[in-house]
């Protein structure tokens, strides 16, 4: 498959976008109360609601990633193309 030059760009936008959202939310996630079971951030034991907000943002930054690997990658073979 061939991504064209912007398709590439935006493609590797999602990726940073998703590394700019993603590790501003997990701080959020872990600065909230329901996190913890004591209900004071950093004490007790994580609760579910940490636990599920941490699987899905490691899944978004793992997809985020993969995208933003194929924007690249995208993107350098365009220029290859163009100069070949």
């Amino acid at each position: 498959m061939v991504l064209s030059r912007g398709w590439s760009l935006f493609l590797l936008g999602v990726g940073v976008w998703t590394w700019v959202i993603w590790p501003r939310f997990a701080v959020a996630i872990w600065n909230d109360p329901r996190a913890w079971s004591a209900g004071t951030v950093g004490e007790g034991s994580p609760t579910s609601f940490l636990w599920v907000h941490a699987l899905l943002i490691a899944a978004s930054l793992a997809i985020g990633t993969t995208v933003g690997v194929l924007g690249v990658r995208g993107w350098l073979a365009s220029r290859r193309r163009q100069t070949a």
